[in-house]
């Protein structure tokens, strides 16, 4: 997680507040859905959505996110996991999709096993959140002219092609935020080296549905 500076900041442009309704995209540790726990409070909802296409790591991150909304407190959190496409179908309307550094693994063998494509999961997200929601994605960007072509092997990708993808399912670009970039990342190295784990030059993006 980040210092709390940028965790406000970040929250703030997410657009996250008492009340709304949010789909936090595979969780991981569940981090990002105690905190939008705790912001949305007892009017509010969490899902805390696992891809069916991970569903089976040996972390067990169902189960894990399953014990998270057994937590005190955390009754406006509920765990759900269905295939990736098929997410719109176990939540409910939302005011916030949020995904963090996940979207460069829609382009990753992966999560392509079954069939679904980056394009698929974006009309899928256009379809659940309300109108005037908000797509949020925070991403480890790639070098410039990349694309998509170092999803796999350096968990990267363009800013650019992000969004060209987004706003083909419908989305409109409503904000950049550059709180987590880092001019000195030579991004050739994958993500997880220990040279740059952590600091690598993040691109934050937020969508609207009209």
């Amino acid at each position: 997680m980040y210092d709390q500076s940028k965790l406000s900041e970040l929250i703030r442009f997410a657009r996250v507040d008492a009340g709304s309704t949010v789909i936090d995209v595979y969780p991981g540790d569940g981090d990002w859905t105690r905190l939008f726990s705790d912001i949305v409070g007892p009017e509010g909802r969490v899902y805390s959505f696992v891809p069916a296409e991970v569903a089976h790591f040996k972390n067990d991150p169902v189960g894990g996110m399953r014990t998270l909304a057994k937590e005190p407190g955390r009754e406006n959190v509920e765990a759900v996991s269905a295939d990736l496409v098929a997410m719109p179908e176990v939540t409910q309307p939302a005011d916030v999709l949020w995904l963090h550094l996940f979207y460069h693994d829609l382009h990753t063998a992966l999560m392509q096993a079954g069939g679904a494509t980056a394009a698929d999961f974006n009309r899928a997200v256009f379809k659940r959140l309300k109108p005037g929601g908000s797509y949020v994605i925070v991403d480890h960007a790639a070098a410039v002219g990349a694309g998509m072509n170092d999803a796999q092997s350096l968990h990267r990708i363009e800013p650019a092609s992000v969004r060209e993808e987004v706003e083909a399912a419908g989305f409109v670009l409503d904000a950049e935020n550059t709180i987590l970039a880092n001019k000195d990342d030579p991004h050739s190295i994958k993500v997880f080296d220990p040279s740059i784990k952590g600091e690598t030059d993040r691109f934050a993006y937020r969508f609207v549905k009209p």
